[in-house]
């Protein structure tokens, strides 16, 4: 009978240890998952921000005139004013006057491409997708 009790008592004994294990382990899982979690959402953070950046600043370089770039980061407003402002201009070019148009949303884009390549990620970042600064 005792014999049963001390096997009884043990029992209860590694019961008890197991549930605190558990707890333990449980609490350093949490502890590490939450870790792991902050991490991820500031590499997608900076991730995300140097994709935007390096994408819109060589579209800006390349084809600047077309407002491309700013459909890139959300200013529809703005890259539909580029664009609207290009192909008015390739119309006017049969005029002459056109050309000095198209030449000047060129440069506009050329220039904003290379502020968006200089950047650091992070400025980047916090001026054209979280300030939401549209124009340089």
């Amino acid at each position: 009978m005792a014999n049963d009790q001390n096997l009884g008592d043990d029992l209860n004994d590694m019961l008890d240890d197991a549930k605190d294990n558990s707890r333990e382990f449980s609490n350093e899982a949490r502890k590490s998952a939450n870790e792991f979690s902050s991490g991820a959402k500031e590499a997608f953070n900076n991730t995300t921000g140097e994709n935007k950046k390096i994408l819109a600043g060589i579209l800006a370089i390349i084809v600047g005139s077309l407002g491309v770039h700013k459909f890139i980061l959300g200013y529809n407003k703005e890259g539909g004013i580029l664009l609207g402002i290009t192909l008015i201009g390739m119309v006017l070019s049969c005029v002459g006057i056109g050309v000095f148009v198209v030449w000047a949303t060129g440069l506009i884009g050329l220039i904003e491409g290379i502020i968006y390549l200089t950047k650091s990620d992070k400025e980047f970042y916090d001026t054209y997708q979280v300030g939401k600064k549209p124009w340089f």
